[in-house]
Order: structure tokens, then C-alpha cells, then sequence
């Protein structure tokens, strides 16, 4: 049996182009790729924390060090500059896998600047 775990996430990265007329896909900066671990063409899950909208789409590389995370193609429908979003891969892994498995989480400021990385989510408190 596997199971679906999350791999890595960007934290509330600030969306900063919507590009309508451009090959679907979501660029991001390569350093915050590279940091999360996520792959160029791997497929995302971004949750916009700023309008509701949750979607599916895949990673392309922006330039290093730019801060950029552009939604692009029919996806640009769904995010604008200056949104709040939450960008998450997911992999998965057999039960044995499970037990090892630590997540990549990056915590981003409003320029997409890295504010601190975990790979724990702290318990939730009533």
C-alpha cells in the first residue's frame, strides 16, 4: 500500500506576475526550487490563501534569486500579484517509507525572501 504524503511546500509565497497568455505552468525562482527539492515539471497544488481558489499546475524555473512566482496559462485565472499562496508537492511512499519521511517546508516574507525552513508542522492548540 502506499500512502500520500506531503514532500515539500512554500509557505505563503507572494504571487508575483499572472501571466494569461503563456504556456501553463508556475515559475518559480530555482533557488526556492532547489531549496524545497521540487523538480522543474514537477506537478503542484497551489492554495491561494488570498481568494479560496485551489489548483493544479506544474513547476517551471524563474531566475535565480529573482523572488518570482508567476501563475501562468488558464492557472492565471486563479492568482493575482500580490496574492498570498500556498505552493505543496506531494509524494508517495510505502508504509515503511512513512515512518522516516520529513517534509521540506519553506516560510516566505512578502518579497519571497526566505524566512525560515522546518520540517515539522507545530500541533495545532484549541
Amino acid at each position: 500500500m502506499h500512502y500520500t504524503l506531503l514532500k515539500s511546500k512554500l509557505h505563503r509565497a507572494c504571487v508575483t506576475h499572472a501571466e494569461l497568455e503563456y504556456d501553463g505552468s508556475c515559475a518559480i525562482d530555482s533557488k526556492l526550487l532547489e531549496l524545497a527539492g521540487i523538480y522543474e515539471f514537477e506537478q503542484l497544488q497551489i492554495y491561494n490563501i488570498t481568494n479560496g481558489e485551489r489548483f493544479t499546475t506544474y513547476a517551471i524555473s524563474a531566475e535565480a534569486g529573482s523572488g518570482i512566482i508567476s501563475v501562468n496559462g488558464a492557472a492565471a485565472h486563479k492568482a493575482n500579484p500580490g496574492d498570498r499562496v500556498i505552493i505543496c508537492t506531494y509524494i508517495g511512499l510505502t508504509q515503511q517509507e512513512v515512518a522516516l519521511h520529513k517534509p521540506v517546508l519553506v516560510y516566505l516574507n512578502e518579497q519571497n525572501r526566505i524566512t525560515r525552513t522546518s520540517h515539522t508542522i507545530p500541533s495545532q492548540a484549541a
